[in-house]
């Protein structure tokens, strides 16, 4: 009896739709329904922005309280600072090399195909710049030096209130040393953080449920706004991002993971509903939560998984970092202005300081391509002309994000030595019999 149960409990299971394929026909609904009310925007603004704000908001309100839980249990069930000073400089160092490599892929694809030669920029629609120029200004003194000041919080209440990540993983790491130092007196406060972060777990799965007509709703005013034929001028900008990042993933992340005996194909498996996720919305807040839970099930410790992922969302933004070259020399292309090796060489460097730390503010790439079109003698207002279609390519510089941080947890669990794979085959086979 038991066991009929059982077996329709698992047919029911398997007729059941999985998240992906919601978020998927989410998806091509959105666009359909953006394609037919681009005549109409400001319907789609009324109606479907709201209702897609309200899914970003939902699960901004609970990624804080996950970091914050899952850190503050997984340093204090290590309590050793040699430790996590190791793990720190690891983490650093493997997110800077990373990242550079990333600005030199972007540069030479940018230098190999030209996608801003030949364009014509009175074809081009302009868009409006001025709020990330402000922002840019308000941040212009954001420096190497500056990043690391910053992540000692003055205010933590503050930086709760802003989502400043690395003030609040500071605090969380120092926290956690503290409650693994009073011992016996520290496992109340243990206990009301591990049940914070089970719950909060929970509320994020139902706030999954939530994915697919929050995907409809922002895709739908995006196609609405901008339309398909803003992308036409500007095709072969699109097409070189997308390929970049295509080759990025399969190359250098996939030789990443090669390394550490991990196939990248079988892992994107495992954070697929997470990519679609990123992708369709051009967040990767919406996912933060679900990475952790399942790079842990995945066989990384709590400790590294709650440190790394959260600090990779300021100092591991592949994507964006690629993106970043190829839209600085696109630009310079645009312009027909020459851009020798030595200047080339300078937009890396900039680049390796101007994209670190500053993950929370809103339009960072623009924000960040600003600084750097700036100190290297770039007109700033080329921005203004891919404007209009950065939304498409927030989608694609999102998702590399997203494989990029997680695939960082998994490299720092096995430098450390602590990667359970065991737990990461049980996990796999899991997900490949669901797929089946």
């Amino acid at each position: 009896m038991a066991k009929n149960k059982e077996a329709k409990k698992e047919m029911k299971q398997k007729k059941k739709l999985g998240l992906a394929w919601q978020i998927l026909i989410g998806l091509v609904l959105g666009i359909m329904v953006g394609y037919f009310l681009r005549e109409y925007p400001k319907i789609a603004s009324d109606y479907l922005k709201p209702i897609g704000d309200v899914f970003i908001r939902l699960i901004k309100m609970i990624v804080i309280p996950i970091v914050v839980s899952s850190l503050v249990v997984g340093v204090a069930g290590t309590g050793d600072i040699k430790r996590l000073g190791r793990l720190g400089g690891k983490t650093i160092l493997y997110f800077e090399i990373i990242t550079t490599v990333a600005l030199v892929v972007g540069l030479l694809l940018a230098n190999v195909f030209q996608p801003g030669a030949g364009v014509d920029m009175k074809a081009l629609d302009k868009g409006d710049i001025s709020k990330y120029v402000e922002t840019e200004k308000q941040t212009q003194a954001h420096g190497f030096i500056d990043t690391f000041v910053n992540i000692v919080p003055t205010n933590l209440f503050k930086s709760l209130a802003d989502g400043d990540m690395l003030a609040i993983i500071f605090f969380s790491v120092m926290f956690g040393i503290g409650v693994a130092a009073i011992g016996e007196r520290g496992k109340p406060v243990l206990q009301f953080l591990q049940g914070t972060a089970d719950a909060m777990f929970y509320v994020t799965n139902l706030i999954m449920k939530l994915a697919p007509i929050g995907v409809f709703a922002l895709i739908g005013n995006t196609v609405a706004q901008f339309g398909i034929a803003s992308l036409i001028p500007l095709s072969k900008l699109v097409l070189l991002v997308y390929g970049a990042m295509i080759l990025f993933v399969i190359v250098v992340l996939g030789l990443t993971a090669r390394i550490i005996k991990v196939n990248i194909f079988q892992f994107m498996r495992i954070i697929k509903d997470e990519l679609i996720l990123a992708y369709s919305t051009a967040s990767s807040e919406t996912v933060l939560p679900k990475l952790m839970e399942k790079m842990e099930r995945f066989g990384c410790p709590k400790a590294i998984t709650s440190f790394v992922i959260p600090t990779g969302y300021s100092f591991n933004l592949d994507g964006s970092t690629l993106y970043q070259a190829i839209a600085t020399v696109f630009i310079a292309q645009l312009y027909g202005i020459h851009l020798p090796i030595e200047k080339q060489v300078m937009i890396v460097l900039v680049l390796m300081v101007t994209s670190k730390g500053i993950a929370g503010v809103p339009g960072v790439s623009f924000v960040v391509l600003l600084a750097t079109l700036g100190s290297v003698g770039l007109p700033m207002e080329g921005l203004a002309f891919i404007a209009g279609i950065d939304r498409i390519l927030d989608m694609a510089r999102t998702a590399v994000n997203v494989v990029g941080n997680s695939l960082a947890a998994v490299v720092m669990s096995k430098w450390e030595g602590e990667f359970d794979s065991k737990k990461a085959q049980k996990y796999l086979d899991e997900v490949n019999m669901k797929a089946a």
